[in-house]
């Protein structure tokens, strides 16, 4: 099984903490998993996705809790197939989360979704009646339940913008990144995933064989199927968020950094559905929804950072990308926080 397939141990020993309370692992539980519990405490021990989503299913089973028991009414097992039924019968993929959203809301008690929409940007908002934040690993497994329902309605991963977490940042991440997003910030107002929202138009298309295959390959589906796998255009995405980009490579220069033709770089990232324009964009998109989420910098700052001539061209390109103007985006993002 390659990398990608595999996730952290320590995605196991955060899915045990509230499953066995008095925090003794379960030696013959993680053995029916697949999992060797003497390496449960190795810092780089990974296990195989499909062992993952076997202790999901275990510990649901045994805890009558498809949630890991991390919120004091939980998901009941068998609640998954239920909103997946509900969900599909919608006709858009709007409709379907919505759907589902609202389910979740009538079932937990400290986790209260809500979608809305503005513009040409879509997020999913987590209210809390709760002052104190919940851990990270609770945020990302209702984000995997969420995203993950959204993906297979669509029968395409919904690229993710960015995801805003009210908690701090936890040791590990690199399973989420990947998982998710790049974009992960930590310690804000509110918990949100923004995405884009003329991804909630997208019909539903989904039959009752489709949808027994599905629950019967969750979550293990979920975890490995619709995550932002490795790949050039991943890699590249990579290397675009960690350099300035007015010093972003042309795509000659690219492909002669990756030892490629250009034609063949060119070639390979159309077989990912990809252009380098595109990643570009993209990557332009997600630093400028990072650095808006905040007070500081200004948009002239924000304009050179991107490599935008000037905030003209800046505020032309967001509103192409968002459908409106980075201002009220910005106003609309401060909002929101000043009343989380």
């Amino acid at each position: 099984m390659s990398e990608k397939d595999t996730i952290s141990m320590q995605l196991v020993r955060e899915a045990l903490l509230q499953t066995c309370p008095a925090g003794e692992a379960d030696a013959a539980l993680l053995a029916r998993a697949g999992i060797d519990a003497g390496q449960l405490q190795a810092p780089a021990a990974r296990v195989s996705a499909e062992a993952y989503a076997r202790l999901w299913r275990l510990l649901a089973r045994r805890c009558n809790d498809e949630f890991f028991a991390m919120d004091p009414r939980g998901l009941r097992s068998g609640s998954l197939a239920f909103m997946c039924r509900a969900s599909m019968g919608q006709p858009t993929l709007g409709a379907g989360l919505g759907t589902a959203l609202e389910f979740l809301s009538l079932m937990l008690e400290d986790l209260q979704p809500s979608l809305v929409r503005q513009y040409e940007l879509a997020e999913i908002v987590i209210n809390e009646p709760r002052d104190q934040p919940r851990r990270a690993f609770t945020y990302f497994t209702f984000w995997m339940i969420v995203h993950g329902l959204a993906c297979w309605l669509a029968g395409r991963r919904i690229p993710i913008l960015a995801i805003e977490l009210r908690c701090a940042e936890p040791p590990f991440c690199d399973d989420y990144r990947v998982m998710f997003s790049q974009n992960l910030q930590f310690e804000r107002p509110r918990t949100r995933m923004i995405i884009s929202a003329e991804s909630l138009d997208l019909p539903l298309r989904r039959t009752p064989e489709e949808l027994q295959r599905f629950l019967a390959e969750a979550p293990g589906n979920i975890l490995v199927k619709y995550r932002d796998a490795a790949s050039l255009g991943r890699r590249i995405r990579h290397d675009l968020l960690h350099q300035d980009p007015n010093h972003w490579p042309d795509g000659d220069a690219l492909a002669r950094q990756l030892c490629l033709s250009p034609s063949t770089l060119r070639r390979r990232l159309a077989e990912e559905g990809q252009t380098y324009q595109g990643l570009k964009d993209s990557v332009r998109r997600e630093l400028a929804i990072a650095w808006l989420s905040h007070a500081e910098p200004g948009m002239g700052e924000i304009a050179a950072r991107l490599g935008f001539a000037d905030s003209s061209s800046f505020y032309k390109a967001f509103r192409k990308w968002f459908g409106c103007n980075p201002g009220h985006y910005r106003a609309l993002a401060h909002a929101r926080g000043a009343h989380g």
